[in-house]
């Protein structure tokens, strides 16, 4: 017992450093407004949030509290894969013409959509609930070290204007992150309006 209580302080402390390099990285990219952030750091700040969300998840056991946590990074990753697919994807397929990167993307996309779904269709408690939300985490994991190592990498080499995409993720993502919020009923694939077609290649 002795041993698990110092593993939960440990992770604790990382998971405070990081949401503090998070912030920090946040402050220097494009002040205290997403919205001025450019496409890039506007994309590595949800990743950075998601996976705190994560490692929160672990220390959790409050079946509640899972619940409410689970449906937070639904929702979070729901959103983000949307506005990557309406906005992101095809300017940066357009400009780094490596198709092969993105529909590697689109298809990790369409396995976390997945499991998304089926957490969404279960509660805390129901086997392999917390199964589930520990695999979600380590494919959006393994999908973001790839897309930040790869493909951002690409799109700081290629000309695209990250400024103004960075501006129409934003934007779009406040859209999106309104629709999706509890109690509206709009999730995706649940009877959701489809939102300009992105998503429609890979469901």
């Amino acid at each position: 017992m002795a041993t698990r209580a110092r593993t939960r302080v440990k992770r604790a402390a990382g998971r405070k450093s990081v949401r503090a390099r998070s912030g920090s990285r946040g402050s220097r990219a494009g002040s205290a407004s997403p919205g001025a952030m450019n496409a890039l750091d506007l994309l590595k700040h949800d990743h950075r949030e998601v996976e705190g969300f994560f490692e929160e998840y672990e220390e959790l056991e409050d079946e509640e509290e899972k619940g409410a946590l689970a449906e937070k990074i639904c929702t979070a990753l729901k959103v983000h894969c949307q506005i990557e697919e309406e906005i992101f994807y095809p300017q940066a397929r357009t400009a780094t013409e490596d198709g092969d990167l993105l529909d590697e993307a689109l298809v990790e996309h369409a396995g976390a959509k997945h499991l998304i779904a089926e957490i969404e269709a279960m509660k805390p408690g129901d086997d392999l609930y917390d199964a589930k939300v520990k695999v979600l985490g380590e494919q959006v994991k393994q999908h973001v070290k790839e897309e930040e190592k790869e493909l951002f990498r690409e799109a700081k080499s290629a000309k695209m204007d990250l400024a103004a995409i960075g501006q129409r993720l934003a934007e779009r993502k406040e859209e999106l992150m309104s629709e999706m919020a509890p109690g509206t009923g709009l999730r995706q694939g649940h009877g959701e309006p489809p939102s300009r077609g992105a998503h429609r290649k890979i469901v």
